[in-house]
């Protein structure tokens, strides 16, 4: 059994989620302590349990520790990867409901159910645009089409956005199986060829998302960028608003958003995404920071030697590489003078 501390370096839910990934890839029994110790509060919240018992689910595996607020968990798996039609529900694991993100969930069990034979279809309920996650946007617009230059063929449709604290959105994910992965290199994104924006608001009036969409903009074409943003009134349970920026350039993609609340403007709301995007505009690398380690798994898992240049390393990215060194998949190096990220797959 392959023993995880998860308090290791960032101490945070990415840990659990590559673990899960991997043991679910390997067939290796994992134990995983201290999960999230580095989290005001520890173990397990409603998106990471929801995330063990989806990776349970689609390789039979055995359990212990799934409980909300577990700090220990084993995971035995039971077969080779099933791909086929699935739903999971983060508001299900918790009285009230929860808006834990779904983004969280799909990128667990994404891979496994790429890499087996045969095609899935999940249905994914919970928190789609919650802050500090990726949202569903970011993982349409950005981390799916990079993917899919790696060899993984997915799709999300959006049916219901889902805002903190109430949740209730809703994605489907059509995955096809038997993917074979192949290296990436971004070293140079290119030049800029184009912002695209969302201003997205669900049960509220429609001046808001337009007012959003203005302010950002105005914003980006004083700093010399060609955007355009869509303003929208969706489908949700709830009142809530954000605006999510993608930048496409020619070699990559990267995305922001921001989010509203109580006593913030729908004009603060589109600096706060618009300020992200233009200091990473400002560092020329072709990767942002959350991209940054959300790559090293599928690097890890590719058949070439990945690699790419990040605007930031983070202890998110340290943490991930140092998880998956610890299955024996790759050798990752870091290299933090020139912010490079090099993944070197070790033959199976």
């Amino acid at each position: 059994m392959i023993e995880i501390d998860g308090s290791y370096g960032e101490g945070g839910g990415q840990v659990l989620r590559t673990s899960l990934s991997l043991a679910a890839i390997t067939g290796e029994p994992i134990r995983i302590t201290g999960i999230r110790a580095g989290r005001k509060k520890p173990g397990l919240a409603a998106q990471h349990l929801t995330a063990v018992r989806a990776a349970a689910r689609i390789c039979n595996a055995q359990l212990r520790g799934d409980a909300l607020g577990s700090m220990l968990l084993e995971f035995i798996p039971g077969s080779s990867v099933q791909t086929g039609t699935y739903t999971f529900d983060v508001g299900e694991v918790r009285t009230g409901g929860s808006a834990g993100a779904i983004a969280l969930v799909l990128q667990t069990i994404l891979l496994p159910l790429a890499l087996a034979n045969g095609d899935s279809l999940v249905t994914l309920r919970g928190g789609t645009h919650v802050i500090f996650s990726p949202t569903v946007t970011y993982i349409e617009q950005v981390y799916l089409p990079i993917l899919q230059r790696m060899g993984v063929e997915a799709q999300v449709k959006l049916g219901a956005w889902g805002w903190y604290p109430q949740g209730g959105g809703e994605v489907e994910m059509r995955v096809a199986g038997g993917s074979k992965l192949s290296g990436i290199n971004l070293l140079e994104r290119g030049d800029l060829k184009q912002v695209r924006g969302l201003a997205v608001v669900t049960e509220l009036p429609s001046h808001i998302p337009q007012r959003m969409a203005n302010r950002a903009e105005n914003l980006l074409r004083e700093a010399q960028l060609k955007v355009t943003v869509q303003a929208l009134r969706e489908k949700g349970v709830a009142p809530g608003a954000g605006i999510f920026l993608t930048a496409e350039y020619q070699n990559s993609l990267t995305g922001f958003g921001g989010f509203g609340r109580l006593r913030l403007s729908a004009e603060t709301v589109a600096e706060i995404a618009c300020q992200q995007l233009l200091e990473f505009h400002q560092t020329g690398a072709p990767v942002d920071e959350h991209l940054a380690d959300q790559l090293l798994l599928p690097a890890a898992l590719a058949s070439q030697e990945s690699q790419y240049r990040v605007a930031e390393i983070s202890t998110h990215l340290t943490t991930n590489a140092a998880v998956i060194e610890q299955f024996g998949l790759g050798r990752i190096t870091v290299n933090e003078v020139e912010q490079m990220v090099s993944v070197q797959p070790l033959k199976k």
